[in-house]
């Protein structure tokens, strides 16, 4: 059995189905795990989701699907970059928005942990599973609604155990699927999102983090196609940019090679990378 962990597809199914097929994954023995962001931007979020999802695989939630379920719910707009209107259509689409509601905003197996952003440096990876099932709890209930209309906002800036509340959830989610950089005095940051190297001097990627209380735990995210596929400091990155011109990536996982393979954008290289994340 082979256990493989894919980037951000964001409705590139084409270049998704072209991976399994180099992969030559076969469903009955092999198992899939998605870094989240299976929706939106690219041509084909409807197809994207019905795969994976027929497939059985583990997907965490980016920041794109939490978008599409809140535009589904009716607690955020539509941007006029938004290509998922496919889903919205759909026949299935009650179906395919519950089936995404109730996916993980953390996954942890093997030994691994998958999310599709971030951890603030305060967080041990161990304790960053419960705090998302805080979060998991109510977006598969029956106030999910009432949470997505709740995510929107930068704040607050900063971890505590004390935090409560909407304030808290809010931080949670905004980590799990926002987080790139942190200032150096473990404040969280969300507006810079280029390649390390670009940033003001007072912010590191999460994962540089002094103290990061995760240092040894293995994590796999994507969420960050500036910074491209990086392996180091117990973290591999595997947002390689397909929507913008770059590849669709799969890292194995089972047999500790962790041997990269990609299949290369079927769109035209982009100017710059999504400038919503």
């Amino acid at each position: 059995m082979a256990l493989y962990a894919i980037g951000d597809v964001q409705g590139c199914f084409a270049e998704l189905t072209a991976l399994l097929e180099k992969l030559r994954f076969d469903p009955a023995a092999d198992r899939l795990w998605f870094t989240g962001d299976l929706v939106n931007r690219g041509p084909n979020s409807l197809e994207t989701l019905r795969l994976v999802r027929a497939l059985g695989a583990v997907t965490v939630l980016g920041n794109h699907d939490l978008h599409l379920l809140a535009v589904a719910y009716g607690v955020a707009k539509t941007k006029h970059l938004d290509t998922f209107g496919d889903v919205l259509g759909a026949p299935d689409r009650e179906e395919l928005l519950d089936w995404l509601r109730r996916q993980p905003l953390l996954h942890h197996e093997h030994g691994f942990y998958l999310i599709h952003a971030g951890l603030p440096p305060q967080w041990r990876a161990e304790d960053a599973q419960g705090y998302a099932a805080e979060a998991e709890a109510l977006l598969a209930g029956e106030r999910v609604r009432e949470f997505l209309g709740q995510l929107r906002g930068d704040r607050p800036e900063l971890w505590s155990e004390s935090l409560q509340g909407w304030e808290r959830l809010r931080f949670i989610v905004n980590c799990l699927t926002r987080l790139r950089y942190c200032q150096r005095d473990g404040r969280v940051e969300f507006q810079h999102k280029g390649a390390p190297g670009s940033q003001p001097p007072q912010l590191v990627p999460w994962f540089e983090a002094p103290g990061r209380r995760s240092r040894a735990a293995r994590i796999v995210f994507g969420h960050w196609s500036t910074l491209g596929f990086y392996s180091g400091h117990g973290v591999h990155c595997l947002d390689t940019g397909c929507l913008w011109g770059g590849e669709l990536t799969a890292l194995r996982l089972d047999d500790g090679s962790y041997r990269r393979i990609s299949v290369p954008s079927q769109r035209r290289a982009a100017v710059a990378p999504d400038p919503a994340g």
